[in-house]
């Protein structure tokens, strides 16, 4: 018998002060039973970094043809797409062609900083690619907020993201890989 996702609740107070964006998000997560808390509850923080009214979860794992979240236009076209991990070359070049702009989010520490210097010569002209790395202390405190009925306030201010669940706070800032116009 397969596994099933576990549901995850989470009530968000965003204020993003560099975006101008404030608004509350009552968003339900499915952690596939692949999917480590770490790893979901850096969706969630890439959520707030990029949130807006259109900004959707996908299939995710379950899916290879789509990315962790994207915000579609009402055309259906992809204006963003976000994936987490270290994604291959076809991938990226893929995504690159189909979307406005393309966010990676390592989260593998040294790892990812290796996949992406390994990688960074085929796809470091993309000109609408990011890649972002997120260090596993970062990692190992979001996944102490998570609980499955969150509250949690967000707060982005001069690049950096707050997260709080009213108890304790994570400071979520990555390391600029590649960010377009930087």
């Amino acid at each position: 018998m397969a596994l099933k996702a576990t549901i995850h609740k989470a009530d968000l107070s965003i204020s993003d002060m560099d975006r101008g964006y404030y608004a509350n998000h009552s968003l339900t997560l499915a952690q596939h039973p692949s999917e480590t808390i770490e790893r979901l509850m850096l969706r969630l923080a890439v959520f707030v970094l990029h949130a807006s009214e259109r900004l959707a979860f996908t299939r995710d794992i379950a899916g290879d043809d789509e990315p962790a979240l994207w915000q579609k236009n009402y055309s259906d076209e992809i204006e963003l797409w976000i994936d987490l991990g270290e994604p291959d070359e076809r991938r990226m070049r893929q995504a690159c062609g189909r979307a406005d702009q393309v966010w990676v989010y390592t989260y593998n520490g040294r790892a990812g900083n290796v996949w992406w210097k390994g990688i960074e010569s085929k796809l470091g002209r993309l000109d609408n690619l990011n890649v972002i790395g997120i260090d596993a202390d970062t990692l190992a405190k979001l996944a102490a907020l998570n609980s499955r009925g969150m509250q949690l306030q967000a707060t982005v201010q001069d690049g950096q993201l707050w997260l709080s669940n009213g108890t304790d706070t994570v400071l979520v800032e990555g390391e600029k890989l590649k960010v377009v116009g930087e």
